[in-house]
């Protein structure tokens, strides 16, 4: 029987794991980076060791590190969560080399189905080679790992090589193996997937199928069980393909089985041969606990000859520290307070709590909330729901383009659903939220509500000019009452009800509005109900003017490479790559704002830089139509 089991991993990965160890009466054991020592999932282990380091290159990706830390810790077995090394063949050795229970599947079965060039190998499907305008649009894919990483479309040729090499290089660093191959890309297909689970006595269960398709950067952003609108003959077709394919290889425990549909057809994408982050919507669905099947599998336990019947709906939304109008740009800081609502069937994976630091190393997701319901639109409505009523304070999420994404009619439309929708809705998607006003009125007047207290202030019976603050676009405009409260000159149509530094009520079209304020770091971001707000300096700082053509950091992250021979004095064109910051395990580049000369050169491989900070210098030239 295993007593005690070590995660290969961190973070919510590893604070998922833990919690079926400790309902199975299974101790614990954490590895960790120097950058996450006081993470959750370390404080919630019932031992840690450490990991030294900070990148995952030289921290979870380390295989002999762990074996090394599961040795010293006295474990039983090894889980390797999903993710980092979760489909490393020569980790799974190294564990059972080192007399250890690995919980997962066999090496061999890894080695057959985790790279997904002999996964198509082993199915008869052939990657392309000698590419051709006729093959475009083609998809470039890191052959290991997953979560969108080292993954590019290519629609012209000429870029064919640079994302090759892009590709590579993401996909290193975030696996540790930079093999990547080269597929037709089928557009606006849904992403569909089967649950696997299988014993070592021959039983195995699809547990179902679930969508896949709303995804930013091929990651996916909101999955869901069962996929909707599925024929039954086209869904009884994925079960059996994923089932052969398990069997094919011998596979032991848990994965997942992918494919592209469209046009009524399903393409296979390839076998994920562990754990995938969305697999909750398939555990409440079936009312099955998968860590801890996995971990009967790996004692050698047989599952009963059928899976449970399953019942109902269930939908997931990863909640991201990230910035989807500015190109999904990851974002980190203090997560000051970190509440989601737990009423009903809603369920919270997670490896953050309130005041913990998100940091630049590692992927940028918070948590992922499910709910489960009798029906898809019951839970799509309570999940939205759910979400916008939880506190995040700090860092930009997406929280609020989830909420925008569950509540579409096109989401809500099952005949629109497919890999295209963020493609199609994003600007609609990150407009602001017509409430967004009302809290930036909200904010204003808690902060005037402050100062009043701090400071004094009493109306006069002379009028002054109005107060103003600006959040983002929106200017609000008030002045102090006779009374003691305020009068709110700009939006039109605000009556204020009541201001407090923490809490302002508001009449708007006859409907009182309540908003619970917060703001930290002095004010520099303020929460006014669910929404966040950053205000506009009434005085813009000197220290923030740049030469025009500045190129500034869009988000904290390190430097990882520069293009080919670039050097201050180049021309370079508008549009053209100069350099790759790697920010939470993925690649952002950088480009030249115009046409003209590189003037200034600050960055360099291997340089940590903060958000803002000064890159390069492109100074563009004149020309007939520019003034004199």
């Amino acid at each position: 029987m295993i007593s005690t089991v070590l995660v290969a991993n961190r973070g919510e990965i590893a604070c998922r794991v833990f919690r079926t160890c400790r309902e199975l009466g299974v101790s614990t054991v954490a590895v960790y980076s120097d950058a996450d020592a006081d993470a959750l999932h370390v404080r919630e282990a019932d031992a840690a060791v450490r990991l030294p380091g900070a990148a995952p290159s030289e921290t979870y990706l380390r295989g002999d590190l762990v074996v090394k830390a599961a040795l010293a810790a006295g474990v039983d077995a090894v889980h390797p969560g999903y993710g980092f090394l979760s489909e490393n063949a020569d980790f799974a050795r190294a564990v059972t080399d080192a007399g250890l229970v690995w919980i997962g599947p066999p090496p061999e079965a890894i080695e057959a189905m985790a790279s997904k060039t002999r996964a198509k190998e082993l199915l008869g499907i052939a990657p392309l080679t000698d590419v051709t305008e006729a093959d475009l649009p083609v998809l470039v894919k890191a052959a290991a790992g997953g979560g969108g990483r080292g993954m590019r479309v290519v629609r012209e040729l000429a870029a064919l090589p640079e994302e090759l090499k892009a590709a590579s290089a993401e996909a290193a660093s975030a696996f540790g193996d930079g093999e990547v191959f080269v597929e037709p890309y089928v557009e606006n297909g849904r992403h569909v997937e089967v649950q696997l689970l299988r014993d070592t006595h021959g039983t195995a269960w699809a547990l179902g199928t679930r969508d896949c398709s709303l995804q930013r950067r091929h990651q996916k952003v909101i999955e869901e069980a069962p996929a909707p609108g599925l024929p039954a003959e086209l869904e009884a077709s994925l079960l059996g393909t994923a089932v052969r394919a398990a069997e094919a290889v011998g596979y032991v425990g848990a994965g997942t089985v992918e494919f592209l549909v469209a046009d009524g057809r399903a393409h296979f994408l390839e076998m994920n041969t562990r754990l995938q982050v969305e697999h909750p919507v398939t555990e409440e669905v079936y009312g099955v606990d998968l860590v801890a099947l996995q971990l009967a599998v790996a004692q050698g336990e047989a599952l009963p000859p059928e899976p449970p019947a399953p019942r109902g709906h269930a939908i997931e939304a990863r909640l991201y520290a990230e910035d989807p109008a500015r190109g999904w740009a990851p974002q980190t800081g203090v997560l000051h307070r970190f509440e989601v609502p737990r009423e009903g069937r809603v369920r919270v994976d997670t490896g953050y709590v309130s005041g913990d630091e998100v940091g630049i190393h590692y992927d940028p997701m918070l948590a992922k909330v499910v709910v489960h319901a009798a029906t898809r639109a019951e839970a799509a409505r309570k999940l939205a729901h759910t979400l916008e009523r939880a506190r995040i304070h700090g860092p930009a999420t997406n929280r609020e383009l989830l909420v925008a994404s569950l509540r579409h009619s096109e989401y809500a439309s099952v005949q629109s659903l497919d890999t295209g929708f963020y493609e199609r809705n994003l600007a609609a998607l990150t407009a602001a939220p017509e409430g967004a006003r009302y809290a930036a009125v909200a904010a204003a007047l808690a902060d005037a509500s402050a100062n009043r207290g701090r400071f004094g202030g009493a109306w006069r019976n002379l009028r002054s000019q109005d107060e103003t603050r600006t959040y983002g676009d929106t200017e609000i405009r008030y002045r102090p009452t006779r009374d003691g409260g305020y009068e709110v000159t700009a939006p039109e149509g605000v009556r204020v009800v009541s201001a407090a530094p923490d809490r302002v009520r508001l009449e708007v079209d006859g409907v009182v509005r309540d908003f619970a304020v917060s703001a930290y770091g002095s004010g520099e971001v303020v929460h006014a109900g669910p929404h966040r707000l950053v205000p506009r300096p009434r005085f813009p700082d000197p220290a923030d003017q740049r030469e025009p053509g500045s190129l500034l950091a869009p988000m904290p992250g390190t430097v990882v490479r520069l293009a080919d021979g670039l050097a201050v004095g180049d021309r370079v064109a508008a549009g053209q790559p100069l350099l790759w910051l790697e920010a939470m395990k993925m690649e952002h580049r950088v480009t030249a704002p115009a046409s003209g000369t590189l003037t200034a050169l600050h960055a360099a491989p291997g340089r940590q830089v903060e958000v803002g900070a000064l890159l390069a210098v492109v100074q563009t030239e004149a020309t007939e139509e520019d003034p004199v």
